[in-house]
């Protein structure tokens, strides 16, 4: 069952001008540790942050919130598996409004992906809930 749908699109050039311009203090308001080092790694480090504030975006959107109800930028997270493949985590506010939206005896699965093609950056995330196996 889907719980939640969301998508964003984010201009790259505007996270360059805003690593630009306001340097950690943005990248450590917004971005985990984790997320840094994946991006300080990549040679097209504001791509990088670019898709993950799309994913951030469209998580809100997909719990039904957004970020102007309390979600905070860092209780949402982008990591990659050995594969690449991009996995969305919450914490905090983010990880209780998910346990609000799933049912009794589902469990949610948060399935992310990213995309850009300069200057932008597109991230789409479904929540999914599935039955517990007993």
């Amino acid at each position: 069952m889907i719980l939640g749908i969301g998508t964003d699109l984010a201009n790259i050039e505007r996270i360059e001008g805003t690593l630009a311009k306001f340097g950690d203090r943005f990248r450590n308001r917004v971005f985990t540790e984790t997320e840094q080092r994946k991006a300080a790694r990549r040679a097209e480090e504001a791509s990088t942050y670019a898709k993950r504030w799309a994913a951030k975006e469209a998580c809100s959107k997909a719990l039904g919130t957004g970020l102007a109800m309390g979600i905070a930028w860092k209780d949402m997270a982008v990591t990659n598996l050995r594969t690449g493949q991009p996995v969305m985590t919450v914490t905090g506010w983010a990880e209780k409004r998910l346990a609000e939206m799933t049912p009794p005896g589902f469990e949610a699965i948060i399935h992310v992906t990213l995309t850009d093609d300069h200057p932008w950056a597109q991230a789409f995330v479904v929540i999914e809930a599935r039955p517990i196996q007993a």
